[in-house]
């Protein structure tokens, strides 16, 4: 799986959970502190990327240092895609 195809999921996937258009995203935007993500919206957008980039999420196992920003997040989702 390419890295910016993972990116240009994230960017689809918190457009659909922030519901508003997500676009021209950087691997340095904050989750958090940038997009205003709460820790429902993580668990959402977790969800939508199960289903579009079929990882398997472990909620037990997530470790909060995976969701500081963009490049995080994708360095976890392809962690995610190559244990799958």
């Amino acid at each position: 799986m390419e890295r910016q195809n993972v990116v240009s999921a994230v960017e689809a996937a918190l457009s659909e959970v922030l519901e508003r258009a997500v676009t021209g995203l950087t691997e340095d935007a904050r989750l958090f502190e940038d997009l205003h993500l709460d820790s429902t919206s993580v668990l959402e957008l977790l969800m939508v990327l199960e289903d579009t980039v079929e990882i398997s999420v472990d909620p037990e196992a997530l470790d909060m240092d995976d969701f500081k920003s963009v490049g995080t997040l994708t360095d976890y989702v392809l962690a995610q895609a190559d244990g799958a």
